[in-house]
């Protein structure tokens, strides 16, 4: 065929929507593809005038890997744009870093804009082929999140937006249960005569965060209860200035309620910060989420929700590799259960 010389694996992993590294893997004999798959690849390439040895044609599958002892190191990259200073995100990437290394993958930070405009373009490192799969810990920006759904490769997010839901990030999706766990938390302050409830988040800033919020909405619904609206703060929070947002809030509040139901540990030592600074003499209730034990004004003291990270980091890599080891699998949308930790006057 004219111009087979300009056939590339690239060209061949678009035609058939897969990653680069499966065509490497199915044109070199590698490990990580179906045979099924690797029928396709071969087919693919020979169609477009690739050009496949003789030994790649009639592979002998019983002995397909028989003369490759060395390990194939391949490379997961884990995607996030915040710093990693903080002690939630790093317990969860620790452990993946332990587990992928127990496995022969390597792990490799990708630092990404939190924001970005249409016109952005992904690194060339997430491009070129050499990455097996990523998996994104903590982008919340819809065009972001659009460039990495678009990469064919396996892909596992944790958490998303609202706008961009399970199906649309054409990836496997990882949440935290909250949804149950803030209506229970709502419903057990509603229960013991605490009627007068706020919650304070950015309801769109992650589907997490809107499910928490479903459930602080329903623990008043099946009561026959309404949200004074006046206590609640979703609309959105800049990263950079939660402080003075969540701040002139509740400076702008002409009563307190009788608690604040937050959707993170993060958010409620804020209000804590302002409360102590303000002297509030008021017994104001706070309830958090992730019980990350950062926040000193309140570590220990809130009722909050144990997110085991370590777990997390572990499941987290398992579905990548399991993703990476039988490409074409279906992608899966699943929900991580944690345990309330009750603590006084709710315990």
């Amino acid at each position: 065929m004219a111009g087979q010389n300009k056939v590339s694996m690239q060209d061949i992993a678009d035609n058939l929507s897969i990653s680069r590294i499966s065509v490497w893997r199915a044109l070199t004999n590698r490990p990580g593809v179906s045979d099924e798959l690797r029928q396709v690849i071969r087919e693919e390439a020979k169609r477009l005038g690739y050009p496949l040895p003789d030994s790649q044609n009639h592979p002998s599958h019983g002995k397909l890997y028989s003369q490759s002892p060395e390990v194939f190191n391949r490379t997961v990259s884990v995607i996030v744009s915040r710093p990693t200073s903080s002690t939630f995100w790093m317990k969860i990437i620790h452990e993946m870093a332990k587990e992928l290394s127990q496995n022969h993958f390597n792990l490799m930070y990708t630092y990404l804009p939190p924001m970005v405009d249409a016109d952005y373009r992904l690194p060339e490192s997430l491009q070129n082929g050499q990455i097996s799969g990523i998996i994104v810990l903590n982008i919340y920006d819809e065009n972001m999140l659009r460039l990495l759904a678009d990469l064919k490769m396996p892909k596992i997010f944790l958490d998303t937006i609202p706008s961009m839901p399970f199906r649309s990030l054409n990836a496997s999706l990882v949440l935290l249960e909250g949804y149950n766990l803030i209506n229970e938390i709502t419903g057990r302050l509603l229960d013991r005569g605490y009627k007068r409830l706020g919650f304070v988040g950015d309801i769109n800033y992650a589907m997490t965060n809107m499910d928490r919020y479903r459930g602080f909405l329903e623990a008043h619904r099946v009561r026959g209860l309404e949200p004074d609206s006046v206590f609640s703060y979703t609309e959105s929070l800049d990263i950079s200035h939660h402080s003075e947002q969540i701040e002139s809030f509740l400076a702008n509040l002409d009563a307190f309620p009788d608690a604040f139901v937050c959707p993170s540990d993060f958010i409620a030592h804020f209000i804590r910060d302002y409360l102590d600074k303000m002297q509030v003499k008021d017994k104001i209730i706070l309830t958090g989420f992730d019980n990350t034990g950062e926040y000193t004004n309140l570590a220990n003291e809130i009722t909050t929700v144990d997110v085991q990270t370590r777990s997390l980091g572990y499941r987290l890599a398992k579905k990548i590799m399991l993703e990476i080891d039988h490409p074409g699998i279906s992608n899966e949308l699943s929900y991580i259960e944690s345990k309330i930790i009750w603590k006084d006057p709710l315990n």
